[in-house]
């Protein structure tokens, strides 16, 4: 019978600790949750999301979803990532529309780069096919390669010679394109 209670006791107190432990790693997610939606709304995030400002893209290739073939990004003014599980990508769809129309920057210089499967294209696929070329990609694809993306969603702002004159989390934190 002693040993039957020694059991008992040792069993309840590995419950209670994993019980404690697990109670632990929710707060934990919790203020990792807090601090990654503090982030997405307000555009601070890491310092680079891809490109330093003066640097150039990688060389890419990549066909729109309206076939046409994008073998450099010489003619892009700007470029925008998306995710399609990214839980912030729709809320910067508007910034970046507006954006676009407040600068008079046409959809033949804009591209918008969606992460996800083409059979089963995010929402907000069609209001920005108005306004900007879409390539899909999987995760690391090419494109994102060459913009060093580390996180979505990302902008950037080229310059006439195709180098990053600025980028971020928000659209509507990028400076007015300069005129060429």
């Amino acid at each position: 019978m002693p040993i039957l209670i020694a059991a008992v006791v040792v069993v309840g107190a590995l419950c209670l600790l994993d019980l404690l432990l697990t109670f632990g790693v929710i707060r934990r997610l919790k203020e990792h949750t807090a601090m990654l939606a503090e982030r997405g709304r307000s555009g601070a995030g890491p310092d680079v999301i891809g490109l330093a400002e003066g640097e150039s893209p990688a060389a890419f290739s990549a066909t729109t979803l309206d076939g046409r073939l994008l073998d450099d990004g010489a003619a892009l003014r700007v470029v925008g990532f998306f995710s399609a599980r990214c839980s912030i990508c729709p809320e910067r769809v508007p910034p970046l529309l507006e954006y676009l129309a407040a600068h008079h920057i046409d959809r033949a210089s804009t591209l918008a780069v969606v992460v996800g499967d083409e059979a089963q294209p995010p929402p907000y696929l069609e209001s920005l096919a108005e306004f900007a070329q879409i390539c899909m990609e999987q995760e690391d694809g090419e494109i994102a390669k060459a913009f060093k993306v580390a996180g979505y969603p990302a902008f950037c702002l080229l310059g006439a010679d195709g180098t990053v004159l600025a980028s971020g989390y928000d659209p509507a934190e990028l400076p007015e394109p300069a005129l060429t």
